[in-house]
């Protein structure tokens, strides 16, 4: 691996594994000052992908959603949120110039700072956002482009933890039953779903901390199964705090199906 140039693929479906009935890790020194006001919030927007799963010549980021692009209501719940500074848009290369007429121009984003190239992996992306932001930045929250129902409820549940943990993620517990299966795909075993949560984005870090702990992924070759992850391995304690059922992420043709539904039903 190119430690130089932070490399980190991406391999997982995002469930993380509390222990027992634990909402997060134990918490930093209690000598750690909250979230300032003068920290400066900014958001990294992974839309590099391609979007394999959904079946279709468009990228799943720029399919149509309630005549917009999915990648533009994003952005565009994103810049209601007061706490968010600044945005900073991943995409492919070829998609910068495009995703600058037709959605920042268009609707008229402004706290969209910059549009950068993504890698070859998510986390390349994401690496690529984190050395491109300003450094003024103390607080860096990290959201997939194709989640568009984020809210200011949820961003702001996570930024309240923030200064005291420095890494903070949303979730949702997991409901259904989980079975664990062999090759042939015959049940072995019934999971224990208790303290087992289904990870979304915004995933929100200290600056600082995030950038130290990809440093330290790639010289160990690490890779990541999400954000979270390389931190974890620092190691640093991650909170976890309950996000939304509507935070959906749309890869499928039937997440798709399921968020022009979300939007039929409004007060999400």
């Amino acid at each position: 691996m190119d430690k130089s140039r932070w490399n980190f693929p991406s391999n997982n479906r995002g469930v993380k594994k509390l222990k027992d009935s634990e909402v997060m890790s134990s918490p930093p020194s209690s000598n750690e000052k909250f979230l300032r006001d003068k920290d400066k919030i900014s958001v990294i927007i992974a839309a590099a992908g391609k979007g394999t799963r959904m079946n279709h010549s468009l990228p799943k980021q720029y399919l149509p959603l309630e005549g917009k692009p999915i990648l533009a209501h994003t952005l565009i719940n994103l810049s209601k949120i007061p706490a968010v500074d600044s945005i900073t848009l991943v995409v492919s290369e070829d998609r910068i110039d495009w995703c600058k007429e037709k959605i920042i121009d268009k609707f008229n984003i402004k706290k969209v700072e910059k549009i950068i190239a993504g890698g070859e992996t998510r986390s390349e992306s994401v690496v690529n956002g984190l050395q491109s932001l300003d450094k003024k930045t103390q607080i860096v929250a990290i959201h997939d482009g194709v989640r568009p129902f984020i809210t200011a409820s949820v961003f702001n549940n996570i930024i309240k933890h923030i200064g005291k943990f420095g890494a903070v993620i949303c979730a949702i517990p997991v409901r259904d039953t989980l079975k664990n299966v062999n090759e042939k795909n015959e049940v072995k075993s019934t999971q224990d779903r208790k303290g087992l949560w289904l990870v979304q984005t915004p995933q929100i870090f200290r600056y600082s901390l995030i950038m130290k702990a990809y440093k330290k992924a790639a010289e160990e070759g690490f890779q990541a199964t999400d954000d979270a992850g390389v931190v974890e391995r620092l190691p640093h304690p991650v909170k976890i705090v309950e996000g939304s059922s509507f935070n959906v992420k749309i890869t499928t043709p039937e997440d798709l199906i399921l968020a022009e539904a979300i939007f039929e039903i409004g007060n999400w």
